[in-house]
Formats: structure tokens, C-alpha cells, sequence
């Protein structure tokens, strides 16, 4: 991951983690724009599965709708299956691997995990993962994307950020200059084993 993003759907950096319950594990993968930081796709599940990463992925490409975008992740099996290459290929998304062992490659993801355990994985448990599943819904749709203030962005949270963008962009189109497309800021529920939305 060498260059650095100009407008949204440029760059798209994913990964997965585990959510420890009292339950057993509960497995997220998130989608991250990297020009915004903004979670654009995430789905939860019980295995690490090329269908969860796929679930991810499809959402976000039904909230952004990109013309063209990197995918960028590890090297993870699931990354590399059949499956989700060929979903890359059906949806003209770039996919993008680093290199086996080097953390640094993929660190937007990894900054985004450090903040999802520190702001709410080490400040709760859950008896069970429908428990975590909602908690987890409500920290990136009601907290994280709309709300959480990142230095990197001039202290805006994803969603105004993007929204800034936009509003630049509509101010360029009034005097003739061009412009990138922004996609919807719209997420709806993932497509693999989430709750049903829940109020913030």
C-alpha cells in the first residue's frame, strides 16, 4: 500500500479479528476507506470464512459503488480464495496483498482494530455473541463512522470528513472545475450472521 488517497473509493484496506465472548469467539472483518478512515463494509460471523470476508466486501460495494478501487489486505486464505478473487474480478476491484509477516503494510486496519479494543473490547464482556453483535453494530454505525474524532482528518469524524469532501466538490462543480464521486454514507447491515439495526 504506496500511494496515499485523494478521494474516497481510491483505497480500500480490509482485515478480520476476533471478538472474545462468554460465549466463544465472534469473528469481524471490516472494509476501511482509506481516504476517510470511514468503515464502509464489516459482517460478523462464527468462522473465519471466505464468506465473511466476501459479506464484507459486498457491502461495501453496495454502499459505495465504486467505478474502480484497490482492495488492499493480508495474505490470509481467506483473501486469496477462489471465491473472493472472482467476486474482485465480476466487480472491477483491484485486490492488493502485502507481504507474508509485515504488519506495517496493512496499519490503517490494524489502528482501526487497536481503537475498536481499547474504546470497547476492554471495557466490556458479553454472555453471548448476539450481545456483541449489537454492541458492535452500535460502536461503528452510532460511534465510529459518525462521531469518532481522528487528528489524521483535521479532528473530523469519517463521515464529516466525507462529507467536507462532497461539499468541496459541489463548490467545484459550480465553477466548471472537476470533481471524484463520493459514494452513499449510507451502511446498511452487513450480509452475514448480523443483528438487525438498532438505534444508537
Amino acid at each position: 500500500m504506496k500511494s496515499i488517497p485523494r478521494a474516497p473509493n481510491e483505497l480500500w484496506v480490509a482485515d478480520m479479528t476476533y471478538i472474545p465472548t462468554w460465549a466463544g469467539f465472534l469473528y469481524l472483518a471490516v472494509v476501511l476507506d482509506a481516504f476517510s478512515r470511514k468503515v464502509v463494509g464489516w459482517a460478523m460471523g462464527e468462522e473465519m470464512t471466505a464468506n465473511l470476508v466476501l459479506a464484507a466486501l459486498n457491502m461495501a460495494l453496495h454502499t459505495r459503488n465504486p467505478e474502480s478501487v484497490i482492495h488492499h489486505s493480508d495474505q490470509g486464505s481467506q483473501y486469496t480464495s477462489l471465491a473472493f478473487g472472482q467476486r474482485c474480478r465480476e466487480m472491477g476491484v483491484r485486490p492488493s496483498m502485502g507481504t507474508v509477516g509485515d504488519a506495517y503494510d496493512n496499519a490503517m486496519a490494524e489502528s482501526f482494530f487497536a481503537t475498536l479494543e481499547c474504546e470497547l473490547l476492554d471495557r466490556r464482556s458479553w454472555r453471548t455473541k448476539a450481545e456483541a453483535r449489537t454492541a458492535l453494530f452500535t460502536w461503528i454505525e452510532g460511534w465510529y463512522n459518525p462521531r469518532r474524532l481522528h487528528s489524521s482528518l483535521g479532528y473530523c469524524s469519517p463521515m464529516k470528513y466525507e462529507e467536507k469532501y462532497g461539499a468541496n466538490n459541489d463548490r467545484a462543480t459550480e465553477h466548471g472545475l472537476p470533481t471524484a464521486a463520493v459514494g452513499s454514507s449510507q451502511a446498511p447491515t452487513a450480509a452475514v450472521d448480523n443483528p438487525a439495526p438498532v438505534n444508537a
